[in-house]
This record gives C-alpha cells, structure tokens and sequence, in this order.
C-alpha cells in the first residue's frame, strides 16, 4: 500500500512541480498518464524515495520515504524508461548477480539464483552477450529482471514500453500482466494504460482525475485535444 499525504515538490527556485496530493494507492495495477513535463515521473519519483516530497510525506507499507528511505528501497522496485540507464555491468548476468548482492549470499548461490531469474523472464540465452548487442526490448526485460530479482513488493516502472517496437512492447506488457507484485506505472500507450485497475491522469503537477481506467483516458483525450485546439488558436 502507498500513501501520500498531502505530498507536494517544488524545486528550489520555487517551482511546483506536482502540488500536494493525497490518495492511497492499493491495487495491484495503478497507470498514471498525462503529457510530458506534466508531473508523472515525478510522482513514480516519489514511492521508492528516489526523491522526497517538499511538503507531506509518503508511506509505503506503513514506512516513511524521508525517514526509513532505505528499507523502503528494498521493498520498491524502480524501473527507468531507457533500460541503459539501469544495466551498469557488461553483461545481463552480471547485472542480475550485482542485484542479488543485496542478500550478502555466496558467490555460488548468487551464481544459481541468477540463472533461475534469467531463466523465468526468458532472457538465460543472453546472459553473458554485451547489453550493447541486446535490442531494446532484450534490455528492458533484463532491466525488469535485475530489479525484480530481489523480489520487492512493488515494482514501480517509468515508461517501461516507450522505447520498444509493438513486439517488444506486447512482451514487456505480457510480462508485467503476469507479476505478483504491485505496479505502478507511467505510460503514453493508452491501451497499456486501460489494462490497469486504476489510473491516475496527471496535468500541470496535479492529479485531476483519478478512477476507472476507461473514463481516465476519455478525460486525458479531452485535456489533449485541449490543449491542441488552444496551441492551434495562439492562446
């Protein structure tokens, strides 16, 4: 469970870059959508204490991110949307053994667990090309398995398909559909949007519609096409 409390972030020149919200999020697949630079990624931000809000406060699992940011981190997944931005060693098995690291086991096991991570997320014939070699889809799907390796309870994912061809992209999403975990995700595919439980529409840092997944893409439409018709009048 996530919570935020009337959690807000400005920068420091005084800049709202999302205005205080709160809500609690609770079900297993939560999409926020809106228009770049409206204040998503910022609100992903949020869950794992990659940043900490201004004003408020948020909680995962009853755990504050400013004061307990770390046990929150082991329990909260964060996948970037440009999976090189994730993948720091020279090969995925690398990768998914640095991850493993965390649960100070020996070399051995580290080595077996890793090939069963690679293994169920069907990437085990790539394990030891350069991620440079890789396609984008093959380097999402080993970012995926490198963060869910240490199994946290929430996989939080910014843009996870924005980069990919329409195979790789109905692979990353097959492969989200089929996670225990919580998911919180950002997206632009507005049909990945509509196979959520919740979505949240996000514009201008704020939070204006928050329900049903299909009512949340007739409202975000609406905004667009808004804005659309304003920029085309020069108002």
């Amino acid at each position: 469970m996530i919570e935020f409390r009337g959690a807000g972030v400005r920068t420091d020149d005084g800049r709202t870059l999302l205005h205080p919200l709160t809500l609690t999020l609770a079900e297993h697949r939560v999409s926020v959508i809106g228009a770049n630079g409206s204040g998503k990624s910022t609100l992903l931000r949020l869950v794992n204490g990659l940043l900490v809000p201004s004003e408020g406060s948020v909680a995962v699992h009853g755990r504050d991110t400013r004061s307990e940011g770390h046990a929150v981190r082991r329990s909260v997944g964060f996948v970037f949307t440009d999976p090189l931005s994730q993948l720091v060693m020279p090969t995925g098995r690398e990768d998914v053994e640095l991850s493993l690291r965390s649960r100070k086991l020996p070399a051995a096991e580290r080595r077996r667990q890793g090939e069963a991570v690679l293994r169920r997320f069907g990437v085990d014939h790539l394990a030891d090309r350069s991620i440079y070699d890789l396609s984008g889809g093959e380097r999402q799907i080993l970012a995926l398995a490198v963060v869910l390796a240490v199994e946290p309870r929430i996989l939080v994912a910014d843009e996870p398909t924005t980069l990919l061809d329409l195979r790789n992209d109905a692979r990353v999403r097959a492969l989200i559909a089929g996670l225990d975990q919580q998911v919180v995700f950002t997206t632009h595919n507005l049909d990945f949007a509509l196979e959520s439980d919740r979505t949240l529409v996000v514009d201008d840092g704020r939070v204006v519609f928050d329900g049903p997944p299909t009512e949340a893409v007739v409202r975000y439409r609406g905004i667009a096409a808004a804005a659309s018709a304003s920029g085309a009048d020069g108002t």
